[in-house]
């Protein structure tokens, strides 16, 4: 509905409606919860291709959301090299909750449980691996059936941008 006409501005009632019921959705919260520190993290990390997407939580309660689209270089990475990126820019987003205590990182993944034992790796991995080292986690594996939510998030861009 336009509710600019002919230069005057239109608020109907049904758009009043629909807005103060997004308004209470957006401040009611539902399925999120405010963290706890005395309690572990949890980072459940995915990627689609094209978008990185990630979900921190407690207790099985979320606390936050992640999702970024992907561009240049980064289309290109190896599948190994997109599942690493995304659990290194999750870490980033949630530095501040994550860096003072252990955590547990999830990934659909199972190879990159063994990214500390590799032998051979380039600048960008050798960074990253860097990074890495200022936390204190445990990586575990969760299968794709179980990864919901995150695999939600990082396909999400790609139905709205088509």
């Amino acid at each position: 509905m336009n509710c600019l006409k002919r230069e005057e501005f239109h608020w109907p009632a049904d758009v009043a409606k629909a807005f103060n019921e997004i308004k209470q959705r957006m401040t009611e919260a539902l399925v999120m919860k405010f963290s706890d520190f005395s309690k572990v993290f949890v980072v459940v990390c995915d990627t689609s291709g094209i978008i990185i997407g990630g979900v921190l939580s407690q207790k099985k309660h979320h606390v936050a959301y992640f999702s970024k689209k992907l561009s240049g270089a980064k289309l290109n990475y190896s599948i190994y090299n997109k599942e690493f990126h995304v659990i290194v820019q999750s870490l980033r987003h949630w530095q501040h909750y994550l860096l003072q205590q252990e955590f547990v990182i999830y990934l659909d993944y199972e190879t990159l449980r063994y990214l500390n034992f590799q032998k051979k790796f380039n600048a960008r991995y050798g960074r990253w691996v860097e990074f890495l080292q200022d936390h204190t986690y445990t990586l575990k594996h969760m299968s794709r059936v179980k990864n919901k939510v995150v695999d939600a998030l990082s396909r999400r861009i790609v139905f709205l941008t088509k």
